[in-house]
């Protein structure tokens, strides 16, 4: 499965409980050779720690092993390692096993617990939250449906809207795949108000940031004839995309996507920097988990792949090395769950840009 079927209903099925063990395994992929030859290898070396790992626990009872072993072979049998993406994450657990492929790096874990490791599939969510983008032409306005890096063309809702009229230069048009167009006829205008009705009629049902591509002057009347592309995340003045593919598409938006992440981290840090100025700021793993666990906490925000070895101790984590009896090695993904479980946001960010709040923070209600 692909981070695109990542619902809230679907992650919220995943952060339930489950009867130990819950095993999480996790491993960082690579897309193309020569990276990707080892990923087999190290895929079985991983599974291989978690059954040895099931093996010694005392606390896992045979007829419980036996299964997770199962479903494990199970997951490891359905991982199509030739299109990797940039993070494999399995989960096995009695009677169960999902296999997640990600457009993000994981770091390689192998966990037991009575809950699947859910952050790096929150963090992809987070990072991959789906978006829309219309590539806007004379004679065809075409939607595509975004999820991080993947886009892949939306055929509903009326779209793609194509026109075609008999004095424009057919053997013009397939050369360069655009036509010559003024956007001043009324056939134009016509056109255009049809596809901009289309989007207020699916941004309704599906509202989600939009990116609007095309030239200056299709966009330009765009914006005249209606009003649904008015509410564009951003605009992008690129022409020549009226018949592309999705690759062309995604790479015309790509660099625009990625600023518009780097407005959220920076919004972010002055959101934080203000909830400072008013005492209303929580930073470092144990003041977090304690306003987590009162629900006071209405934002979250935390370093990808950040995570610290910690015990309980007279109501405070205190560090600990991983390994030893009562440490909890998934606090931080049991921080992102129970924010999530409260209502709060939690917003991922990347790594160092938090090392001043002791990599992760959260944003008080009250």
């Amino acid at each position: 499965m692909h981070a695109a079927e990542l619902t809230p209903a679907v992650l919220a099925e995943l952060r339930r409980p489950r009867r130990y063990p819950a095993v999480s395994v996790l491993l960082p992929t690579h897309r193309s050779e020569p990276d990707n030859t080892q990923d087999p290898v190290r895929l079985r070396n991983l599974v291989a720690e978690a059954k040895n790992r099931l093996h010694a626990d005392e606390a896992v009872t045979r007829a419980d092993r036996l299964d997770v072993v199962d479903q494990l072979d199970r997951a490891l049998a359905e991982v199509d390692l030739v299109h990797a993406e940039d993070g494999l994450v399995i989960f096995a657990a009695p009677g169960e096993h999902q296999v997640w492929s990600l457009p993000r790096t994981v770091p390689a874990r192998v966990v037991l617990a009575e809950t699947f490791l859910t952050r790096n599939l929150v963090s992809a969510s987070t990072a991959g939250a789906p978006y829309w983008v219309l590539t806007v032409a004379a004679d065809r306005v075409a939607l595509f449906n975004g999820t991080g890096p993947r886009l892949v063309e939306h055929a509903a809702g009326g779209f793609p809207l194509d026109q075609v009229r008999p004095d424009w230069d057919v053997e013009r048009q397939e050369r360069i795949g655009d036509v010559p167009s003024t956007f001043r006829d009324e056939e134009t205008r016509r056109f255009l108000r049809e596809a901009d009705t289309a989007l207020a009629v699916l941004l309704e049902t599906d509202a989600r940031p939009l990116y609007v591509l095309g030239e200056a002057a299709a966009l330009s009347l765009l914006d005249e004839v209606g009003t649904a592309a008015k509410r564009a995340t951003a605009q992008v003045h690129r022409g020549g995309l009226g018949h592309a593919q999705a690759a062309a598409v995604a790479e015309a938006v790509r660099a625009t996507v990625e600023q518009q992440g780097k407005k959220a981290v920076a919004e972010l840090h002055e959101r934080l920097d203000q909830a400072q100025g008013v005492k209303a700021l929580a930073a470092g793993i144990d003041e977090v988990w304690q306003s987590v666990t009162e629900g006071r906490a209405g934002l979250v925000a935390v370093e990808e792949d950040y995570w610290e070895p910690v015990r309980v101790t007279d109501s405070h984590l205190v560090p600990a090395p991983a390994g030893e009896p009562d440490v909890r090695d998934d606090m931080v993904d049991e921080i992102v769950e129970r924010a999530l479980d409260t209502g709060a946001k939690v917003q991922f960010v990347p790594a160092d840009e938090l090392a001043g709040r002791g990599r992760i923070a959260a944003v008080l209600r009250y």
